[in-house]
């Protein structure tokens, strides 16, 4: 490991998680994304973005370990109330969660859901495929090299930039998820914990980029125990 982070199963990630526990954790996950700034933080980049965006241009994004699809959708409701024209590829590995994700989108038509690898998408598409790429809530699942192969194929498939949206790991984030999830099911007390100390220091986030190449970066920290570091190609 090139970092200290702590790397635990999450039980949401069992290909035998029981569905309806899995779709506890997801609404929980869309309440704190919601919340507490996950969301917020990708808008803002997106809408820095837009400003230089022409009034034809049809926005291609991926979003990797899309969980129940909330970011992609918000982008989506967003976009449309700005006037742009965005199609979100919102990609995850685990069947159960894509086809709650499935329920939750409805019937957006800027979303399509596909179930893959994350570590192989370059399997599935070509380099530049893609506008943007974004991951949120999802590096910290992997060890470290396998989130610099995932941030360097992100690289890759964008033309035009990436967020990586994700935890921080500290003793404050430990206790306010403790906080948050106390008289929660098991698997969102389990998973919560096991998400934080699975969580980046500034240093760390900078170090595993750094070692990717990525250009034009810019970390931000943002309240509640997340970041975002952002790859802009000019």
């Amino acid at each position: 490991m090139l970092t200290r982070r702590r790397l635990s199963a999450e039980m949401m990630d069992d290909p035998d998680v029981d569905p309806n526990e899995l779709a506890t954790s997801l609404a929980f996950i869309r309440l704190i994304n919601r919340r507490l700034g996950g969301t917020r933080a990708a808008l803002a980049q997106f809408k820095r973005w837009s400003r230089g965006w022409s009034g034809g241009d049809s926005i291609r994004i991926i979003d990797l370990g899309t969980g129940s699809a909330d970011i992609p959708l918000a982008i989506s409701r967003w976009a449309a109330g700005a006037g742009c024209r965005v199609h979100i590829t919102a990609v995850d590995a685990h069947p159960t969660t894509l086809a709650l994700a499935r329920e939750h989108v409805g019937r957006c038509r800027d979303i399509e859901l596909v179930q893959a690898n994350a570590l192989k998408l370059t399997d599935l598409y070509s380099p530049g495929d893609f506008d943007y790429a974004h991951a949120g809530m999802f590096l910290h699942h992997l060890d470290d090299i396998e989130v610099m192969t995932v941030l360097k194929q992100m690289d890759r498939l964008s033309r035009r930039g990436l967020i990586w949206n994700d935890l921080v790991r500290g003793t404050i984030e430990k206790i306010l998820v403790r906080l948050l999830t106390l008289g929660r099911s098991e698997i969102i007390r389990h998973d919560g914990a096991a998400s934080v100390g699975a969580g980046f220091t500034r240093r760390e986030a900078l170090d595993l980029v750094d070692r990717v190449g990525l250009s034009e970066v810019v970390y931000r920290r943002h309240p509640f125990g997340r970041f975002t570091v952002v790859s802009t190609k000019r």
